[in-house]
């Protein structure tokens, strides 16, 4: 692993697939692409004061050590990868295809949760908020949009596009906008009483272990970081990757934190309480509006832009995890025959794309047999959030072996100068996070519905165990002859791993 390394390092720098580098910033917009939205904004906001509690366990006993494993992960390994190659060496190629597996069978469930937003959005910028509640009109506004940035990550770099272009329209100009508009309104009227934040009171800063009414939120701020490290897919798309990386990875965590908090003070503040609408950012500024006598237009103006910000994250994650596929692929994991390894100019696999719209598709239909979409929209995310646990516990794991079987390694990012108690540290504290955060996630619902949600995700887990298991040695040849015989876009380094790959194959079969 460590020759393996030092190969893949020196060549990090050339651009042996054509498409240009980015810097720290874009890297930061890459990240904030597909962990950041302002439709998580609601479910902090509904806390109260509460918020800057929850958000602040959310940074330290979450994201701050996802991001610091990752952090040593991608300076050990900075080629492209992500989860899948820390895992893969530091528990094996097993269970690094397991992780590649979940890191896509996780969108499943999680793209519908994520494009359910759409339809209020839609209905906002039409001014028919009837829209927004319609089943019918829910799946049509999935369908349509997830299948267009599908066909357009088959045409453009969408990702790149994402980080520069579309997180500005989708993100930073919309929490501008709610920004300025909820200033101005707290100037105006300064602190509603009747409002979801209330008067202050220290004891309204720690949750109230009484009652539940802001307990069931903790998992939903919790899984705002889910997918911070996501972004090492691009790693080798970074100038100077290693020091990029972490800077990078720091800065989108940091600014999730003040994104979150922040802007959902001044929603907190005039949504009246008991009325605040998950799914429905583009409320606050209706009320916004209302209070500083502005037109309606810009509520219909904010939505718009934020529905597009939504676009561009399901456009994000479509080619991210595929990536991972079409790696495994390559290694001779799925059966040649279903072309997961063959990608185009873009370096994305139609045949991947295709397979996760389709699926995603199915589950959509969530929608139409389960009349209650509230408790559709729950379980979509119980079971995406649970998915993605298992890859953080993975990571984890491996994390904490590869330190004790690989002591000399060099790691440009170590956690901690000396030892090995900080990193075990840190690893306690995010899988007890994770423990809780799920507890609290499945604790409200009924049995019939835990049930569902754990066999869902287990057999998810187990699918690819049994892939493995069936896996035959022709395939990683075969895929390599293929891929001799046929133009395509793939980097030389690629095509010599693969030779190693099918080479060691046949000397351990």
């Amino acid at each position: 692993m460590g020759s393996s390394n030092a190969g893949s390092s020196a060549t990090i720098g050339k651009n042996t697939m054509g498409i240009s580098k980015v810097g720290t910033m874009a890297f930061v917009g890459m990240t904030c692409a597909l962990v950041a939205s302002i439709r998580n904004i609601p479910s902090v906001a509904a806390t109260g004061w509460t918020m800057f509690f929850y958000m602040l366990v959310a940074v330290l006993l979450y994201g701050f050590p996802i991001s610091m494993i990752a952090g040593e992960y991608a300076g050990m390994f900075p080629q492209a990868g992500g989860p899948e190659l820390w895992v893969t060496h530091s528990l094996g190629k097993k269970w690094g295809f397991v992780v590649s597996w979940l890191l896509w069978v996780q969108m499943f469930p999680g793209m519908v949760m994520v494009a359910s937003v759409l339809a209020p959005m839609l209905g906002e910028v039409v001014n028919n908020n009837v829209l927004g509640s319609n089943n019918i009109f829910t799946l049509v506004c999935i369908l349509a949009v997830y299948w267009g940035v599908t066909l357009l990550n088959l045409k453009f770099d969408m990702a790149k596009i994402g980080g520069k272009i579309g997180i500005w329209l989708g993100l930073y100009i919309p929490i501008a906008i709610l920004l300025i508009l909820g200033l101005a309104a707290l100037g105006k009227v300064g602190f509603n009483p009747s409002s979801t934040l209330g008067t202050f009171s220290p004891e309204k800063l720690l949750p109230d272990t009484t009652t539940k009414m802001t307990l069931e939120y903790f998992a939903p701020i919790i899984f705002i970081f889910v997918g911070i490290e996501m972004s090492s897919v691009y790693i080798t798309r970074i100038k100077n990757p290693v020091k990029t990386y972490v800077k990078g990875i720091f800065i989108a965590l940091i600014f999730m934190f003040l994104f979150n908090a922040v802007s959902a003070f001044v929603v907190a503040n005039v949504v009246p309480a008991g009325k605040m609408e998950l799914n429905n950012i583009s409320q606050s500024i209706v009320l916004f509006c209302d209070i500083l006598g502005l037109p309606h237009i810009i509520a219909n103006i904010f939505s718009l832009l934020v529905f597009l910000g939504v676009a561009v994250q399901l456009s994000a994650w479509a080619s991210g995890p595929s990536k991972t596929i079409t790696q495994s692929a390559r290694r001779g994991q799925y059966p040649p025959k279903f072309k997961f390894w063959k990608t185009n100019e873009n370096d994305v696999s139609k045949a991947v794309l295709f397979t996760q719209a389709t699926i995603i598709s199915i589950f959509a239909l969530v929608y139409l047999l389960i009349p209650a979409v509230n408790s559709a929209f729950l379980t979509l995310v119980s079971a995406t959030t649970l998915l993605y646990c298992f890859v953080y516990i993975f990571m984890g794991l491996g994390i904490l072996k590869f330190r004790k079987t690989h002591p000399q390694q060099s790691r440009p990012f170590r956690i901690g100068k000396k030892g090995n108690g900080i990193l075990w540290g840190l690893t306690v504290i995010l899988f007890a996070t994770i423990v809780f955060a799920i507890a609290l996630t499945l604790m409200e619902m009924t049995i019939v519905s835990i049930i569902a949600i754990l066999a869902i995700s287990f057999g998810l887990l187990v699918v690819p165990l049994i892939i493995d298991k069936l896996k035959k040695p022709s395939w990683a040849t075969e895929v390599q002859k293929l891929m001799d015989g046929e133009q395509h876009n793939i980097p030389q380094k690629s095509m010599a791993d693969l030779h190693k790959a099918a080479q060691k194959t046949a000397k351990t079969k």
